[in-house]
């Protein structure tokens, strides 16, 4: 079965950094375009960032310049690598994967950015 796994999230200061990972297992992987969303507390889930399965990768707007999104496909993980951040990038982190048309979604890791 499809399992997401997210790792890395934690407390940190504004302008610090942090790296989540999502360790993906039960489907083929290097096939698949994956997706990091966030939540904050009363917003909906946006989209942060998505990467193909060739590598091309988007970063929305809002964190664009301080997110990188990356692919292993040897390890099956893909990370979000996280700079400069501000309280408002205090949310719940979620891995995510469509497969036809079923979502996949990770547990999430927590950020919370304060000082």
């Amino acid at each position: 079965q499809v399992q997401l796994v997210e790792s890395g999230g934690g407390w940190v200061q504004p302008g610090g950094s942090l790296r989540l990972s999502c360790a993906a297992s039960g489907f083929a992987f290097e096939r698949y375009g994956m997706n990091w969303f966030r939540q904050a507390p009363g917003k909906q889930r946006e989209l942060v960032a998505f990467i193909l399965s060739g590598g091309y990768s988007h970063i929305e707007e809002s964190v664009k310049g301080r997110f990188t999104i990356s692919r292993d496909n040897a390890k099956n993980t893909v990370d979000l690598e996280m700079n400069r951040l501000t309280p408002e990038d205090t949310a719940a982190y979620y891995c995510n994967v469509k497969i036809l048309s079923d979502n996949y979604w990770g547990q999430g890791t927590q950020v919370t950015v304060s000082s």
